[in-house]
Protein backbone atom coordinates (compact mmCIF):
# COMPACT_ATOMS: atom_id res chain seq x y z
CA UNK A 1 0.00 0.00 0.00
CA UNK A 2 1.63 3.43 -1.00
CA UNK A 3 0.59 6.86 0.13
CA UNK A 4 -0.55 9.27 -2.81
CA UNK A 5 0.59 12.71 -1.15
CA UNK A 6 1.98 13.56 1.82
CA UNK A 7 0.46 15.99 4.04
CA UNK A 8 2.33 18.89 6.13
CA UNK A 9 0.91 21.02 8.54
CA UNK A 10 2.96 24.04 10.43
CA UNK A 11 2.06 26.65 12.74
CA UNK A 12 3.18 30.13 12.01
CA UNK A 13 3.51 33.49 13.21
CA UNK A 14 1.98 35.80 10.18
CA UNK A 15 0.20 33.97 7.34
CA UNK A 16 0.89 36.40 5.16
CA UNK A 17 3.94 36.60 5.38
CA UNK A 18 4.51 33.03 5.12
CA UNK A 19 1.60 32.93 2.05
CA UNK A 20 3.99 35.29 0.18
CA UNK A 21 7.40 33.11 0.92
CA UNK A 22 5.76 29.97 0.27
CA UNK A 23 4.32 31.31 -2.71
CA UNK A 24 7.58 32.46 -4.09
CA UNK A 25 9.47 28.97 -2.69
CA UNK A 26 7.09 26.83 -4.47
CA UNK A 27 6.37 28.90 -7.46
CA UNK A 28 2.93 28.75 -7.33
CA UNK A 29 -0.45 30.42 -4.83
CA UNK A 30 -1.44 29.02 -2.44
CA UNK A 31 -4.42 26.52 -3.37
CA UNK A 32 -6.79 28.08 -0.59
CA UNK A 33 -6.80 30.55 1.72
CA UNK A 34 -9.13 31.52 5.06
CA UNK A 35 -8.94 33.58 7.95
CA UNK A 36 -5.96 32.02 9.75
CA UNK A 37 -4.98 29.37 6.91
CA UNK A 38 -3.83 28.86 3.16
CA UNK A 39 -2.99 25.57 1.81
CA UNK A 40 -0.44 24.37 -1.13
CA UNK A 41 -1.20 21.17 -2.97
CA UNK A 42 1.57 20.43 -4.98
CA UNK A 43 2.27 17.92 -7.91
CA UNK A 44 6.29 17.54 -7.89
CA UNK A 45 6.61 15.98 -4.81
CA UNK A 46 3.30 14.96 -4.28
CA UNK A 47 2.52 16.90 -1.35
CA UNK A 48 -0.11 18.65 0.63
CA UNK A 49 1.00 21.46 3.20
CA UNK A 50 -0.85 23.88 4.86
CA UNK A 51 -0.47 26.71 7.80
CA UNK A 52 -2.41 27.93 10.59
CA UNK A 53 -2.05 31.25 11.79
CA UNK A 54 -1.09 30.50 15.60
CA UNK A 55 1.82 33.12 17.24
CA UNK A 56 1.65 30.77 20.16
CA UNK A 57 2.06 27.12 18.88
CA UNK A 58 5.13 27.79 16.35
CA UNK A 59 8.28 26.16 17.67
CA UNK A 60 11.80 26.67 16.69
CA UNK A 61 14.30 24.22 15.92
CA UNK A 62 12.07 21.20 15.22
CA UNK A 63 14.45 20.57 12.58
CA UNK A 64 14.44 21.09 9.01
CA UNK A 65 12.61 20.19 5.38
CA UNK A 66 13.32 19.20 1.96
CA UNK A 67 13.16 18.28 -1.07
CA UNK A 68 15.49 16.44 -3.13
CA UNK A 69 15.92 16.87 -6.68
CA UNK A 70 16.56 14.31 -9.61
CA UNK A 71 19.80 16.06 -11.17
CA UNK A 72 22.69 18.59 -10.41
CA UNK A 73 21.32 20.98 -13.31
CA UNK A 74 18.08 20.75 -11.21
CA UNK A 75 19.33 21.66 -8.67
CA UNK A 76 21.69 24.58 -9.96
CA UNK A 77 18.49 26.41 -12.34
CA UNK A 78 16.42 26.05 -8.75
CA UNK A 79 19.19 27.97 -7.56
CA UNK A 80 19.75 30.63 -9.65
CA UNK A 81 15.82 31.30 -9.44
CA UNK A 82 15.71 31.51 -5.62
CA UNK A 83 18.70 33.75 -5.69
CA UNK A 84 16.66 36.10 -8.47
CA UNK A 85 13.71 36.17 -5.33
CA UNK A 86 16.27 37.02 -2.46
CA UNK A 87 15.12 33.69 -0.79
CA UNK A 88 18.39 31.70 -0.22
CA UNK A 89 19.38 31.81 3.35
CA UNK A 90 22.78 29.69 2.69
CA UNK A 91 24.67 27.57 -0.25
CA UNK A 92 26.39 24.49 0.40
CA UNK A 93 28.23 22.67 -2.26
CA UNK A 94 30.09 19.41 -2.53
CA UNK A 95 29.34 19.31 1.22
CA UNK A 96 29.05 16.06 3.21
CA UNK A 97 25.56 16.53 5.71
CA UNK A 98 23.86 13.42 7.17
CA UNK A 99 26.69 11.28 6.07
CA UNK A 100 26.26 11.93 2.06
CA UNK A 101 27.94 13.88 -0.40
CA UNK A 102 25.44 16.49 -1.81
CA UNK A 103 25.16 19.89 -3.60
CA UNK A 104 22.32 22.52 -1.84
CA UNK A 105 21.32 25.18 -0.93
CA UNK A 106 18.40 26.76 2.02
CA UNK A 107 15.55 28.76 2.25
CA UNK A 108 14.40 29.99 5.79
CA UNK A 109 10.62 31.02 6.17
CA UNK A 110 9.33 33.75 8.17
CA UNK A 111 9.52 31.75 11.59
CA UNK A 112 12.72 30.56 10.74
CA UNK A 113 11.71 26.84 9.31
CA UNK A 114 14.24 26.31 7.01
CA UNK A 115 14.36 24.19 3.43
CA UNK A 116 16.88 22.33 2.01
CA UNK A 117 17.06 21.72 -1.81
CA UNK A 118 19.71 19.32 -2.56
CA UNK A 119 21.03 16.89 -5.05
CA UNK A 120 21.94 13.16 -3.81
CA UNK A 121 25.50 12.42 -4.89
CA UNK A 122 26.92 9.56 -3.08
CA UNK A 123 26.78 7.83 0.57
CA UNK A 124 29.63 9.66 2.81
CA UNK A 125 31.59 7.62 5.28
CA UNK A 126 31.81 11.08 7.50
CA UNK A 127 29.48 14.05 8.25
CA UNK A 128 30.74 17.65 8.06
CA UNK A 129 31.98 18.32 10.92
CA UNK A 130 30.63 21.96 11.22
CA UNK A 131 27.58 20.16 11.46
CA UNK A 132 28.22 18.89 14.44
CA UNK A 133 29.28 22.09 16.30
CA UNK A 134 27.55 24.18 18.69
CA UNK A 135 26.98 26.86 16.26
CA UNK A 136 25.50 24.34 13.40
CA UNK A 137 22.07 25.90 11.93
CA UNK A 138 21.42 23.38 9.51
CA UNK A 139 21.55 19.67 8.14
CA UNK A 140 20.23 16.71 10.45
CA UNK A 141 22.57 16.85 13.21
CA UNK A 142 21.36 18.07 16.72
CA UNK A 143 23.23 20.98 18.15
CA UNK A 144 24.25 20.10 21.08
CA UNK A 145 24.25 16.47 22.39
CA UNK A 146 24.65 17.29 25.87
CA UNK A 147 21.73 19.62 26.28
CA UNK A 148 19.40 16.94 24.30
CA UNK A 149 21.13 13.84 27.61
CA UNK A 150 19.99 16.26 30.04
CA UNK A 151 16.75 16.79 28.42
CA UNK A 152 16.02 12.82 28.92
CA UNK A 153 16.89 12.58 32.10
CA UNK A 154 15.18 15.64 33.60
CA UNK A 155 11.82 14.47 31.62
CA UNK A 156 12.73 10.37 33.20
CA UNK A 157 13.04 12.55 36.67
CA UNK A 158 9.72 14.21 36.49
CA UNK A 159 8.00 11.14 35.18
CA UNK A 160 8.91 9.04 38.38
CA UNK A 161 6.74 7.66 40.74
CA UNK A 162 7.80 7.17 44.14
CA UNK A 163 7.79 3.65 45.36
CA UNK A 164 4.35 2.60 47.09
CA UNK A 165 3.12 5.46 45.89
CA UNK A 166 0.55 3.94 43.52
CA UNK A 167 0.60 6.10 40.83
CA UNK A 168 1.98 3.24 38.51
Amino acid sequence: MSFPRMHVSLYVSNLAASVNFYSTFFGQPATKVKPGYAKYVLDSPSLIISFIENPERVQANFGHLGFQVETFEDMSNRLVKARAQGIVSKEEIGTSCCYAVQDKFWATDPDGVQWEVYYFHEDAEFNDPHYESQDASACCMPPVAEKIELKMVEAQAANTCAPGSGCC
